[in-house]
């Protein structure tokens, strides 16, 4: 006969608790968000067009966000960054020419008005190239989507920051700095 290890009930019942609240804790929808869009290039880009594909299956914490803004008080973007590369998934960003890459944070908004923002953000995957040439776009390690949802389709709007850095500016607000122009959502539907 064989015999089975035993495990005290205090372990069991630790590892439930553990269990349940990591699964409690995230905010997840009860059906996945599918938007796409159109990304129009502007200013040096102007003439260029991609699609964007995003897929949001749970939403960031206000737990998580809290960690977030901790992170980036105590070692500035670098510790965003790694903050963010370590938290769970929340989604997906597929751009054309990508395989896509997985979204840190994804939260809504409301807005006074009736409107919904949603803002993605993710750390984002440095290409070969620009890692082995040690270029200037390597501080940029950020991608970030904000979309306007309005009830009014046509007055629905967004733009994507294909690369980024938080940064505070000398009157002590946080601002985005970014490496490339912001590209100019169009034709977001969500499906």
């Amino acid at each position: 006969m064989r015999r089975l290890p035993s495990i005290s009930l205090a372990t069991v019942s630790v590892m439930s608790l553990i269990l349940m609240t990591t699964v409690s804790s995230a905010q997840e929808l009860p059906k996945r968000i599918f938007i796409q869009a159109q990304a129009m290039g502007t200013s040096t880009q102007l003439g260029r067009s991609v699609s964007v594909n995003l897929t949001i299956t749970e939403l960031t914490t206000n737990a998580e966000r809290a960690g977030l803004l901790e992170a980036f008080q105590q070692k500035g973007n670098e510790g965003l960054v790694n903050a963010l590369s370590k938290m769970h998934s929340k989604g997906r960003m597929a751009i054309t020419g990508t395989l896509g890459y997985d979204v840190n944070y994804a939260k809504f908004f409301p807005q006074p008005d009736g409107s919904t923002v949603l803002r993605m953000v993710t750390d984002r995957p440095l290409f070969f190239g620009e890692v082995w040439a040690s270029t200037r776009s390597r501080d940029y390690e950020l991608a970030g989507v904000e979309i306007t949802i309005s009830r009014d389709r046509k007055k629905t709007s967004g733009t994507l920051y294909p690369a980024c850095r938080l940064k505070i500016n000398k009157k002590g607000q946080l601002e985005l700095e970014l490496y490339q122009n912001p590209w100019k959502l169009v034709n977001i539907r969500r499906r």
